[in-house]
């Protein structure tokens, strides 16, 4: 049986949230982007706020059994899914930290409907000078 001890010591991990909730948090918000889902639509279908599921994606609450099972429902996937325990692989666990940033998706699905690929070249090159620079705050180098 765990102690209260180890529950906060393990909750530090992340900002305060558990590592284990904010994975399924961060997979309810991929398959929810997925099948063009808003955070309100789910909300209505679960019969909670869009607040509820902002929390549950970040991992800042746990998402109970029976939450699980109808998030799992409303989005046409299995609560196996949702925990990481589909047999999906390392592939997709590897792929869920990038995914999941915010505008993740938006850039994804932007850069994929990229007819040329002289174009996708140029983009994914802007992207990699973008991420190596210490950051943009308005101050000209």
């Amino acid at each position: 049986m765990k102690d209260a001890a180890s529950d906060v010591e393990h909750k530090r991990v992340l900002g305060g949230f558990d590592p284990i909730d904010v994975a399924v948090g961060a997979r309810i918000r991929l398959r929810r982007r997925m099948h063009g889902v808003n955070q309100e639509a789910l909300a209505n279908a679960l019969g909670v706020t869009f607040q509820q599921i902002q929390k549950y994606e970040r991992g800042a609450n746990r998402v109970s059994a029976s939450a699980l099972v109808r998030i799992a429902a409303s989005l046409d996937t299995t609560v196996a899914e949702l925990v990481g325990e589909d047999g999906a692989g390392q592939t997709s666990a590897a792929l869920l930290p990038y995914v999941t940033v915010p505008g993740a998706m938006d850039l994804l699905e932007s850069f994929a409907a990229i007819q040329d690929a002289r174009c996708r070249r140029l983009v994914s090159e802007m992207a990699r000078v973008l991420a190596q620079r210490p950051g943009l705050d308005g101050e000209t180098s």
